[in-house]
């Protein structure tokens, strides 16, 4: 009768400090997940309804469903990192960088226009490789950066690893000098990769 009534006692004991721990820690890091999830969605679905123009009951289900599933599964590709502070001053970094980067795409088209139309364009366009190790560490980063090269006109990104190495081909000196520079101090999520 002892045995069973420890056995008893022991099912219906009170939680310890530690299940109180991991039971708080795992609400919030239900909490933390929800935030870049709804975002997500809110991007995702505003995208949806802007591009599909169909407003039925039908099709906005098969958004909403769609859009949830894409949301839950990939929301860490937008936000990495779970922390509200962070995602407001990387989405407020990236606001600033977008007409930035506008115009260094309008700037690079007036300077390749000008090549292509000098009479010594054959002289003036030369060539090449540029290598360069990126102190972004985030993939999000990296990847914006690369795709901000390639939409820039005269340099296009050939390669570029986990590590941060990159190949950029640039149609002139003038074209490369400029990287990585400014272009990677302004990249949202900027994070400077550690030396060591």
């Amino acid at each position: 009768m002892d045995r069973q009534n420890q056995e008893n006692l022991g099912t219906n004991r009170s939680p310890t400090n530690n299940e109180e721990r991991s039971s708080t820690q795992s609400l919030q890091g239900r909490r933390l997940f929800f935030y870049p999830f709804l975002i997500t969605f809110i991007i995702m679905f505003g995208l949806w309804l802007v591009l599909s123009g169909h407003f039925d009951a039908f099709h906005m289900s098969l958004g909403l469903i769609s859009c949830a599933i894409v949301s839950y599964l990939s929301s860490d590709l937008l936000f990495p990192s779970p922390r509200i502070r962070g995602l407001f001053s990387q989405w407020v970094r990236f606001v600033r960088y977008v007409p930035w980067l506008m115009v260094e795409i309008i700037k690079a088209n007036l300077h390749v226009t000008y090549l292509v139309f000098h009479p010594r364009m054959m002289e003036l366009i030369d060539p090449r490789i540029i290598k360069f190790r990126s102190k972004l560490k985030s993939d999000l980063a990296l990847v914006t950066f690369a795709n901000s090269i390639t939409l820039t006109p005269g340099t296009i990104t050939v390669y570029v690893s986990i590590d941060g190495d990159f190949k950029v081909h640039a149609i002139d000196k003038a074209s490369g000098d400029p990287l990585p520079g400014e272009m990677e101090a302004r990249m949202p999520g900027h994070s400077v990769r550690s030396n060591g």
